[in-house]
């Protein structure tokens, strides 16, 4: 059921208030994917927005490629399989997208061989639910009709449930194909946010492939020079990126600089450097042998010591070095995340290997619980398929419960899922067709600008226009699900540097990630800014009031892949909401968790309660919480912002939080509760108490953006 043959007539389209009379709509279109939404495809005759004079916004102009947003969406549940990613990689089901790279198979000569292919479509699905157990722990929970691939063929995972036809199913005779998790889960991903990774990366990094130099140079007058130098030259920009976020994060500045040209045979290096004692002295203790590590700190020096010293070539994972001292921490780190290994013999030149055993499930574990940062030595692309795996089917237990379940398609018709392959799920003739991303949202109308692109460069070509800074997100978010089908910012953003536009992005959504590649590029020829939108952290509050939005864990996880690619992130606390996310611990765990993703800094303001959203709330909050309803009634009565008080009494909470976690940006407007602009630092006037919460002492308004020297240098 392709996307073109879903265009309604207007009548049918039940198209918005006037639309129908424009003579810019080229279609409208409803398609199942996603349900209750009708996508109105119009040719704009304008992409750049100026935003009004009197408005309190730091910025003259926006881009709206739709109007409306898709991402007000009702998920029940986010399945947590484990995708295998075409970067060696696991994601959850959920975070896959049209459009990512993933691995499939495909028979090549007389073997099954893994290759690379593309998430063509995805979609939500309501089905009974059943519950596949491996041998090795490995659990699938999948509907009826999913099919496995077996060492006999393709099975479903139940026989036919009405009729007389005949299916082939799973039975405790079968084996599934593939690596399977080997005790593998999503609890089990690597801690990036924990301080022990992040000193165990550091510690595996510049112990396998940095130089640290303490040298005294005597003078012939008396005294000496001291010298104290640090440095860490790389190839690999993920690396590099990560140990300088990392060491920032430890409270280490580094500067970025060339190292070596490329030549025939190597490609450029990059190094990051310190020469200040205090630096020198600070990493001296970060990177110490630790006598008893968590598996936190086991899993950062495996990631570290793997991206500095180790390699994996034709199925084979090696990690070379000639330091007894690393080679057994090697060893102790393996040996507690139960990687099985052996040291091989020394080399010549002394140096030796120790080598990850057990074949592919044994470097998928390795891949999923140390989490390295070089993507190119984690593809398995071109591995035969070899299930040496303990995979024969234990038990398929009916879960007796209809649930909600995600289905992509791909270019190969098959995916890894869990760590087995499996095969796109549902056999109908729609399935090979879909092409957008999917999902069940309430009744909605979305306007989407199909040129957008064309327009705006038009736009920018004028003379007249004097390249101001432009700002996407402020209505709708750029990256909602629909983006994933329509692809327009792509097109916009590389107008935008084209024409020598700064450009500031805010979004909930983590495909933003798709275009990191291009955004890194757009900054080497303009300002851009990035911040991801991240209000609740509560993981039961956040799937209430933001359902269908990717999980607060998703975008931290790309404010860290955004900072490890060398651009800055702000995250946006907005909106706090009041007497739910305004106490003193959620606020701090929030921040703690801002920070250790890596944001550059933190902006906050209170819940605004528009018209149009205040109806909306105030349904949620009767329904979720009842009790809270007077509470906010006389709270902001008719009013949309919250009162002066309540702002007030917010700012002196939170600042010495945000000033505590090194999270400052600019100054909170007194009106809106939120960010002003960058202006000079001012105290904060006592207030009272508000009312039922407690106020701490007085703080100081900090002003200005990080130092230069904070700033990530981009190459």
């Amino acid at each position: 059921m392709r996307w073109s043959g879903q265009e309604l007539t207007t009548e049918q389209a039940g198209a918005l208030p006037g639309l129908a009379r424009l003579n810019n709509l080229v279609r409208s279109v409803r398609t199942p994917e996603f349900a209750g939404i009708t996508f109105h495809e119009i040719l704009a005759k304008s992409a750049l927005n100026r935003v009004p004079g009197q408005s309190a916004m730091p910025f003259g102009w926006t881009i709206n490629p739709y109007r409306g947003c898709s991402h007000a969406c009702a998920y029940c549940l986010s399945p947590e399989t484990l995708i295998l990613m075409a970067d060696g990689r696991q994601k959850p089901l959920w975070e896959v997208r049209v459009g990512d790279a993933i691995m499939g198979t495909e028979t090549v000569g007389a073997y099954r061989r893994y290759v690379q292919t593309t998430v063509l479509a995805s979609w939500d699905t309501r089905k009974r639910g059943y519950r596949v157990t491996l041998a090795d722990g490995t659990e699938l929970v999948a509907s009826g009709d999913h099919r496995f691939l077996t060492e006999r063929g393709w099975k479903y995972v139940t026989r036919a449930m009405r009729g007389d036809g005949q299916r082939p199913y799973l039975t405790d005779n079968n084996k599934l194909m593939g690596f399977g998790l080997n005790g593998l889960t999503e609890a089990t991903q690597p801690n990036y946010f924990e301080p022990s990774y992040r000193r165990g990366y550091l510690t595996g990094m510049i112990r396998g492939d940095g130089m640290m130099i303490s040298r005294d140079y005597p003078r012939r007058a008396g005294g000496g020079n001291k010298v104290r130098l640090f440095r860490l030259a790389l190839t690999d920009v993920e690396a590099l990126n990560r140990s300088r976020l990392f060491l920032e994060q430890e409270g280490v500045v580094t500067q970025t600089r060339p190292f070596s040209a490329p030549s025939l045979t190597r490609r450029a290096l990059t190094s990051i450097y310190s020469g200040k004692a205090a630096s020198f002295a600070r990493i001296t203790e970060l990177i110490r042998w630790v006598d008893d590590p968590d598996d936190d700190w086991h899993a950062g020096f495996l990631a570290g010591v793997f991206d500095a010293e180790g390699s994996c070539s034709r199925g084979i994972l090696r990690i070379s070095n000639k330091d007894t001292a690393i080679l057994d921490n090697i060893q102790r780190s393996l040996s507690a995340l139960g990687i099985e290994h052996v040291l091989e013999g020394a080399r010549p030149n002394g140096v030796r290997c120790v080598r990850v055993t057990g074949g592919l499930p044994m470097r998928s574990r390795f891949f999923g619980l140390v989490g390295p940062a070089i993507d190119r030595k984690l593809s398995i692309a071109g591995a035969a398929v070899k299930s040496a795996a303990l995979l024969q089917v234990v038990s398929v237990e009916d879960l007796e419960t209809t649930m909600d379940m995600i289905d992509i398609t791909t270019g190969t018709g098959d995916f890894i899922a869990n760590g087995v392959i499996s095969h796109n799920c549902f056999a109908r003739n729609t399935h090979t067709y879909l092409d957008l991303d999917a999902g069940k949202d309430f009744d909605n109308e979305i306007i989407v600008k199909v040129n957008v692109a064309e327009v705006l460069r038009k736009e920018l070509a004028r003379p007249a226009w004097e390249r101001n800074a432009v700002a996407l997100g402020t209505n709708t978010d750029p990256y909602q699900r629909a983006e994933g089908r329509y692809r327009l910012m792509p097109g916009v953003i590389a107008a935008l540097a084209d024409s020598g536009t700064p450009l500031s992005i805010l979004t909930k959504g983590t495909l933003i990630r798709r275009d990191l590649d291009l955004l890194v590029e757009a900054s080497t020829l303009v300002p851009v800014d990035l911040a991801l939108s991240i209000a609740i952290y509560d993981d039961e509050l956040q799937s209430a009031v933001e359902p269908g939005t990717p999980s607060t864990a998703a975008r931290l996880a790309t404010v860290t892949a955004i900072r490890e690619r060398g651009l800055r992130c702000s995250v946006f606390m907005m909106p706090i909401l009041p007497f739910l996310t305004d106490t003193r611990a959620h606020l701090d765990d929030a921040l703690r968790q801002a920070k250790a993703a890596g944001a550059s800094d933190v902006m906050y303001t209170a819940l605004h309660l528009r018209p149009g959203v205040r109806d909306w709330f105030m349904q949620w909050l009767a329904r979720d919480h009842p009790d809270l309803v007077p509470r906010y009634h006389e709270l902001y009565g008719r009013n949309a912002y919250a009162p002066k008080g309540y702002r007030q009494w917010l700012a002196l909470r939170i600042k010495p939080l945000i000033r505590a976690h090194g999270l400052e940006h600019g100054i909170e407007d007194p009106v809106t509760g939120g960010v002003r602009s960058r202006a000079l630092a001012r105290p904060v006037p006592a207030v009272p108490a508000f009312p039922g919460q407690p106020v701490p002492g007085p703080g100081l308004l900090i002003a200005g953006e990080l130092p230069p020297e904070l700033h990530p240098t981009l190459f």
